[in-house]
């Protein structure tokens, strides 16, 4: 089982750094917006072991959080 919750990490970290990698032409708001919802996952991804809905909700609150800091 743990190898299953390592292996989630790892492909949100990937799935949130190749959706980033296309981010160039972004604003800077945008970024950080994009930025806030992958550490979101990933946070809510360790913290609730992987729970679809964990991870979820890390995103929306990660992304609310990244929007609001571009301010």
């Amino acid at each position: 089982m743990k190898t299953i919750h390592k292996m989630t990490v790892v492909t949100v970290t990937l799935c949130a750094l190749t959706a980033l990698s296309g981010c160039s032409n972004m604003s800077r708001r945008d970024k950080n917006t994009a930025i806030g919802a992958g550490v979101g996952a990933v946070a809510g991804a360790i913290l609730t072991g992987g729970s679809g809905i964990g991870t979820a909700g890390g995103a929306a609150v990660g992304g609310v959080i990244g929007h609001q800091v571009g301010r």
